[in-house]
């Protein structure tokens, strides 16, 4: 039996070099992974539609 809620999609996003390095450089200040600090504001976006 599969896991639903561990079902991923991966995607590939393509960012100005600005873009991430401001990733990185908030990633680095908070020692988050990049893909949690994408799936919160993924999550946020959601909750305001």
């Amino acid at each position: 039996m599969t896991n639903k809620k561990w079902e991923v999609k991966r995607l590939t996003v393509n960012l100005a070099f600005s873009e991430a390095q401001t990733l990185d450089e908030y990633c680095n200040t908070t020692g988050r992974p990049a893909t949690d600090v994408i799936r919160e504001l993924i999550k946020k976006l959601g909750a305001s539609v």
